[in-house]
């Protein structure tokens, strides 16, 4: 590549909506369900998040994940533990997780701590995902080299050879995880940049109530 490639000249205004203190409902999980509920009607993907963890020395690194469910406990997604973020997560059990919706001007930021799922809720989940997607996941030991993608596919076949009826097991390294929310930040794009932003976070002062605070821009 020759020269810089410029996009300070490239924006959008923000003119969807705004966000007063009054419109939150004082629980940041029901917050988070209304926005997605909202996302859900007009966004492709709106379940999509992307997800941030570190390793041990604190490398930064970050993918798209879907979320799967959420309760007032926390927001779930699956996976292969054997992947980058699940080795990550073994020795650094925190992450970040950004939900953006650009049809509403809406992000959602939430931080905290990451527990694993027990397998029996693994289970549940994998047994109601679609065929090929239990095949490709047992096929595939997430971000491990490999050759080419005819020796994927073929690991794939092997397996439709060994359970013709389709009865593929759970591979134990694959699972779930839960994110446990310490914080959530809902941000509403508004014009000229002076966006709306406000902060849920547990305060012991409140008992571990959820505390509301607004942020500058």
């Amino acid at each position: 590549m020759e020269g810089e490639i410029d996009h300070r000249s490239t924006r959008r205004d923000f003119i969807h909506s705004a966000l007063h203190r009054r419109d939150l409902n004082p629980d940041p999980f029901r917050q988070f369900a209304d926005w997605l509920a909202a996302a859900a009607a007009g966004s492709f993907d709106a379940t999509a998040m992307a997800l941030a963890t570190a390793d041990a020395e604190g490398h930064p690194d970050v993918r798209i994940v879907l979320l799967k469910h959420f309760d007032e406990h926390g927001l779930c997604w699956y996976t292969d533990q054997r992947s980058q973020k699940g080795q990550q997560l073994a020795v650094n059990p925190q992450a970040a997780a950004v939900f953006y919706w650009p049809e509403n001007d809406r992000q959602v930021r939430v931080n905290g701590p990451v527990e694993s799922l027990s397998a029996t809720e693994a289970d549940a989940y994998f047994q109601q995902r679609p065929s090929g997607s239990r095949f490709a996941a047992a096929a595939s030991e997430q971000s491990q080299p490999i050759a080419n993608r005819a020796a994927l596919e073929q690991r794939v076949t092997d397996l439709q050879a060994r359970h013709p009826t389709g009865d593929v097991p759970r591979n134990p390294a694959w699972g779930g995880y839960r994110l446990l929310p310490e914080r959530f930040e809902f941000w509403q794009g508004r014009r000229s940049r002076l966006h709306d932003r406000f902060l849920y976070r547990r305060s012991e002062d409140t008992g571990g109530a959820w505390v509301i605070q607004r942020l500058m821009p």
